[in-house]
């Protein structure tokens, strides 16, 4: 039988339930608010998870129209990003102080770090294409090994709205000549659903360069074609099987600052998965996933023959079993394996390694107090093994408070580029490369966090955490610090108030490297984003303000990156059942900042723009 929302949040909550019902489908577990995958890596109540998570859904995303995914992720507390050139660029994520390597990204369940560079292709994901994305944030390495220090970054792209056929068609325009478009089309029956999306963009950007000389002068374009396909069958009320594809095919232009001229970048990322889920008794499920991805980086210049490239491929296989051992109690076991290949113009002296894991995670969650445990079991190719611990203890106060005390390691292997990438030397700069005696980094942190109901209007969640790093890598050639300290707060609040849906976000952070006493590099103390929203009929109203405090560009602390904030606006009107209409202004009051610079030289942030969007959903 197909389940309510209602229903499908209570199955989710109550083992009992859910062995009682029948297994929901995993889509439409997908569309639920306080449901949360990424904490256990299996669905579950957002109320019964032991970490802090932040969910967006596709109502969310079409509330708050983000251009970019590091647009939407901004609005987490605990996560700043910095963005390296133009639209489609690279983007660095920090997550509560950790650099974006140790934050692990997962796009429909498969890692997406590329083991190079060590980020995620979040640049080139269009939001269109985008059912939900889930931020957990603090260590999870218990669960998902290397990379998973500061958090874990899931994206699950769209899926389909229900039986029959659901298309839509979607045109915006902005500033700097800015093209969005997009088609899809979803449907099914009971038994299969689909999922279809093609998206395309391009813009002719602006100069990111405040030197605006030379070549520097020109704007820095992008055109970014997309296509993501989700499907799934239901073989019977107990046995489900999937398949989901995503391609991206971008190019973005950025500023030479004088080493190149007209520089460039292709960039091809692409992701395949199938799953077999089966639940095998009431108390037994079981899921199988079988991953493959590929990404292509090209570095080009217009007015030169020049192309330097990395190609990555990443296998990967995951077995996760959910057992439920009565109504209090559930212990997930699984095991994990995947393999890194490597080509480039580098050419690296290793280019691939495997990693195999099993893990183990026991929770309960009873009336007066709940428990989690777990442990992975790592064996890395090149570093050999790893044990990473996570423990909780969750307290409820009364039945609208609760504090949860936590402890998790983490630890992340070392990029190949790090340890491989080909010692070159330059006249009056010296020579650098990679660094092969390189140690794994890990961490450990301690989290004290409270969720309260204070009113029915109103919801707050708070936490205060510290990381101890060790062997954290930094700098070029890269070295391992002996150690680094992350303290911060964050403070949630959610709140209906007088028809207006406010959601704030407050963090603040002290990220030191310990040797020196410095702050890490791009870090803000103090961070603040505010979304308000309200619907008067068909027409739906928004605001949005976001604040950042300064960061250092070096590790010395002596090049200073200015604090920052940006207002914007929103608004939607559903002027028919089939029409939707879409406008916004980011950066209504056009100030001037930049989030990072290049050998002294700002990479400037866009000043105000707007946009005008029409979706239409035809009934068919």
């Amino acid at each position: 039988m197909k389940l309510s929302r209602l229903a499908l949040a209570i199955a989710l909550a109550s083992p009992a339930a859910f062995a009682a019902n029948e297994t929901p489908r995993f889509d439409e577990q997908l569309k639920l608010p306080e449901v949360v995958v990424t904490a256990s890596r299996t669905a579950e109540s957002k109320g019964d998870t032991y970490s802090a998570v932040t969910v967006f859904t596709r109502d969310d995303i079409e509330r708050l129209q983000p251009s970019t995914v590091p647009d939407l992720l901004r609005r987490t507390p605990g996560v700043q990003v910095m963005q390296n050139g133009g639209r489609g660029s690279t983007v660095g994520v920090f997550v509560r102080g950790t650099k974006t390597a140790q934050t692990l990204v997962l796009i429909d369940g498969q890692r997406a770090n590329d083991t190079n560079l060590g980020g995620a292709p979040l640049n080139t994901l269009s939001v269109d294409q985008i059912e939900r994305v889930e931020i957990l944030r603090g260590p999870r390495s218990a669960i998902y090994g290397s990379d998973a220090i500061g958090g874990v970054i899931q994206i699950f792209t769209r899926r389909a709205e229900g039986p029959g056929l659901s298309p839509r068609v979607r045109v915006a325009y902005g500033s700097h000549d800015t093209w969005e478009q997009s088609l899809g089309l979803s449907g099914g029956n009971n038994a299969t659903r689909f999922n279809l999306s093609l998206n395309h963009e391009q813009s002719n950007g602006f100069s990111r360069s405040s030197l605006r000389t030379g070549t520097d002068a020109d704007n820095d374009g992008f055109e970014n074609s997309s296509i993501a396909l989700n499907l799934n069958h239901r073989f019977s009320s107990q046995t489900e099987a999937g398949l989901n594809i995503s391609h991206t095919d971008s190019e973005y232009e950025y500023d030479g600052f004088g080493w190149s001229q007209f520089p460039y970048d292709e960039v091809k990322n692409s992701f395949y998965s199938a799953y077999l889920s089966h639940q095998l008794t009431q108390l037994w499920s079981t899921r199988l996933e079988l991953g493959y991805s590929e990404g292509e980086m090209h570095n080009l210049d217009r007015a030169a023959v020049t192309d330097s490239f990395n190609e990555t491929e990443r296998e990967s296989l995951n077995w996760t079993n959910s057992l439920s051992l009565s109504d209090a109690q559930r212990l997930q076991v699984g095991l994990d394996w995947y393999r890194d290949h490597i080509h480039n113009s580098g050419r690296y002296t290793e280019d691939s390694r495997y990693n195999a894991a099993a893990f183990l995670q026991h929770s309960y969650n009873g009336e007066n107090f709940g428990t989690e445990v777990g442990v992975r079991h790592d064996d890395n190719q090149q570093f050999g093994t790893e044990n990473s611990w996570n423990a909780a203890f969750k307290l409820p106060l009364n039945d609208r408070h609760q504090v949860t005390l936590s402890y998790a390691e983490g630890f992340r292997a070392p990029l190949l580029s790090d340890l491989y990438y080909p010692v070159n030397c330059y006249p009056g700069w010296g020579c650098s490369g990679g660094n092969p005696d390189l140690q794994p980094e890990t961490s450990r942190t301690y989290e004290l966090r409270w969720t309260g109901l204070v009113s029915p209007q109103v919801d707050i969640e708070a936490a205060a955490y510290r990381t101890e790093l060790e062997d954290a890598i930094n700098g070029w050639p890269p070295a391992n610090l002996d150690e680094a300290r992350i303290d911060g707060i964050e403070v949630t609040v959610s709140a209906d108030l007088l028809g207006w849906q406010n959601h704030l976000s407050l963090s603040l952070l002290n990220a030191e490297d310990r040797a020196t006493g410095n702050d890490l590099v791009n870090r803000a103390r103090k961070t603040l984003s505010w979304d308000i929203d309200r619907h008067f009929g068909q027409f739906a109203v928004g605001a949005s303000w976001s604040a950042s405090g300064r960061t250092y560009f070096d590790p010395a602390n002596t090049t200073v990156i200015p604090g920052y904030g940006l207002l914007g606006l929103r608004a939607r009107w559903q002027a028919h059942p089939e029409l939707e209409v879409a406008v916004k202004v980011d950066n209504l009051l056009d100030k001037a900042y930049y989030t990072t610079t290049n050998f002294g030289v700002p990479y400037q942030e866009d000043g105000r723009s707007a946009q005008l969007a029409f979706t239409w959903t035809p009934s068919l």
